[in-house]
């Protein structure tokens, strides 16, 4: 079997290693259009339980990832300068260039063909493909090409944000809310290395309005955003990587495949940033469309059929907390401004309607403690 993976971001590459794995007499190969070590962005993290589902399916890689990763067992949100441990909310981080070697280097270990430096804008170079398997993000050449086919739906969230990084190092994942004259902000950080971290500043469309963000350039942006965040950054930097204001694009698509065409990860689908879960999801449709295709050997169209069955009523949970997740950061001015922090922080913790008080009691012993004995003070 002939296939070929556009794009080499987490997706692509992935299942590229595990088809390759199994099949070593089939011809697997990855084009990317970017050089090899070449990257936007800084840090990505998983949750705990995102890495729980890698142990049970694949543990050697697993094994392998996990000695290159920053871990911390507790998330932290600091609103009216209350810093608030939530106990039970586990995640790891690793910076997105070495996350991609280190998948890079897996895959050449079992004889997949990585091309890098070409832009593919036209599939008539792969006719003798048995299978084109577009991973080519969110901007996908393939699925735009082929919209009407996939039934691709996209909207874009009312909330910019910009994404940095910084030399502070952080204790763990956090969320750290921030308001001036201009309006209201909050940054995810997490550290991903000893030594840096991932910085993103989000924010609502009133106060991009009002701090005038649209007339500044980059190093007058960096440091508006420094000043805001100057008790968190504690005299530290932000650094640039292709840092510029940007919306998220929610984007779906009634149909996965098309003819022999598949998509995958952020070709196929987002999930907002603010759940953590946009590289987990790369890498579990690349496992279930590995799997799906060891269901139905020889029969392509069974396979592209049965990963979409299996794989979409779990990625629509998942996605569905993310739009309710980014829904109630654009409502955040009101919510920091009403709420008291302990109050602020459960609320924050129960709005994608998947954790209940009683569950986050489950998860989260500790700070339900210290919730209710605000509520009584």
């Amino acid at each position: 079997m002939k296939i070929v993976v556009i794009g080499g971001g987490p997706a692509g590459l992935y299942f590229s290693y595990l088809m390759k794995r199994d099949n070593p007499n089939y011809d697997v190969r990855l084009i990317e259009q970017n050089p090899r070590d070449a990257t936007w962005g800084f840090g990505v993290v998983f949750s705990d339980r995102a890495l729980e589902f890698l142990r049970a399916d694949d543990e050697d890689t697993y094994q392998y990832l996990m000695p290159h990763m920053e871990a911390w067992p507790d998330l932290k949100i600091v609103h009216k300068d209350e810093h608030m441990a939530i106990d039970g909310n586990g995640f790891a981080a690793i910076g997105r260039l070495e996350f991609l070697n280190l998948l890079q280097a897996r895959c050449e270990s079992v004889g997949v063909a990585l091309e890098f430096e070409r832009v593919v804008d036209s599939l008539d170079d792969f006719a003798d493909a048995d299978l084109i398997v577009a991973a080519d993000g969110v901007n996908s050449f393939i699925r735009r090409a082929n919209a009407e086919a996939f039934g691709t739906s996209e909207e874009q969230l009312q909330n910019p944000f910009v994404w940095f990084g910084t030399t502070q190092s952080f204790d763990c994942l956090s969320l750290t809310f921030r308001e001036n004259t201009d309006g209201v902000f909050v940054a995810h950080h997490y550290r991903y290395s000893p030594t840096m971290s991932t910085f993103i500043v989000e924010t609502d469309a009133d106060t991009f309005r009002n701090a005038g963000f649209e007339a500044m350039n980059d190093a007058e942006t960096r440091a508006y955003c420094e000043a805001v965040f100057a008790p968190d950054l504690n005299g530290h930097k932000l650094v640039s990587n292709k840092s510029e204001w940007r919306w998220f694009p929610q984007m779906g698509n009634k149909h996965w495949s098309t003819g022999n065409i598949v998509l995958l990860g952020d070709a196929l689908h987002t999930a907002h940033f603010s759940i953590g879960s946009g590289t987990r999801l790369a890498m579990e449709d690349a496992i279930a469309l590995f799997k799906a295709m060891a269901e139905h050997e020889g029969d392509l169209a069974g396979a592209l059929a049965r990963y979409e069955e299996i794989r979409r009523p779990a990625l629509k949970k998942i996605v569905d907390a993310a739009v309710a997740s980014a829904h109630w950061y654009e409502q955040m001015a009101e919510l920091m401004r009403t709420l008291e922090p302990y109050e602020f922080a459960r609320n924050y913790m129960t709005r994608t309607g998947r954790v209940s008080d009683e569950r986050l009691q489950k998860i989260a012993p500790k700070f339900m403690e210290r919730y209710k004995q605000h509520q009584a003070s």
